[in-house]
């Protein structure tokens, strides 16, 4: 094993051996496994967008001034100021797509640790699926798992802190 996952190792296993039940010790170590997954995601994206919403908020407002610059061009009939205009609001556009997606991977990035680790324990593990002649490996359970550990934060924050806390995608939109 990688030192890395070594070190989780001690730490993570103890969840997949709580109760004695194999089944149920998957799920609640699996759970638990893609909580931590998504606190460490959500952490790094807040720090990401701290240093960059200033370079975000930037290029938003350039994508709005020239698309507003666009459509002005287009209303007053100068095709070659629309063209020109609207290269640039594509382009600023661009920018802030790309960095937008950006956030996205650093809210995955710790799922492939987690898959790592899950692979030196678990890569022979067929989990059955009631009712069928088929299983699941390790990386299907933990996406179906990690989707409703997704869900579930979500909907525990919202009741918890009632949107006090602003989104990292919704502070993009606001115009200070």
């Amino acid at each position: 094993m990688q030192p890395f996952i070594q070190l989780a190792d001690s730490f993570l296993i103890m969840f997949y051996r709580l109760t004695g039940v194999a089944w149920a010790d998957f799920a609640i170590g699996t759970f638990t496994l893609a909580i931590i997954a998504l606190f460490v995601g959500e952490a790094t994206v807040r720090l990401v967008f701290r240093f960059s919403r200033k370079h975000l908020d930037e290029k938003i407002s350039e994508a709005d001034k020239y698309q507003n610059l666009s459509m002005d061009a287009l209303r007053a009939g100068n095709k070659e100021a629309y063209q020109a205009a609207n290269k640039l609001a594509k382009e600023a556009f661009g920018h802030t797509f790309f960095q937008q997606l950006t956030l996205s991977g650093a809210f995955l990035w710790p799922v492939f640790f987690a898959l790592a680790w899950m692979q030196q324990r678990f890569l022979e593990v067929e989990i059955p699926i009631p009712g069928t002649g088929w299983s699941l490996g390790f990386i299907g359970a933990f996406i179906i798992i990690y989707a409703a550990a997704f869900v579930f934060l979500k909907v525990l924050k919202r009741i918890l802190f009632l949107s006090r806390t602003p989104e990292p995608r919704a502070l993009c939109s606001e115009k200070q």
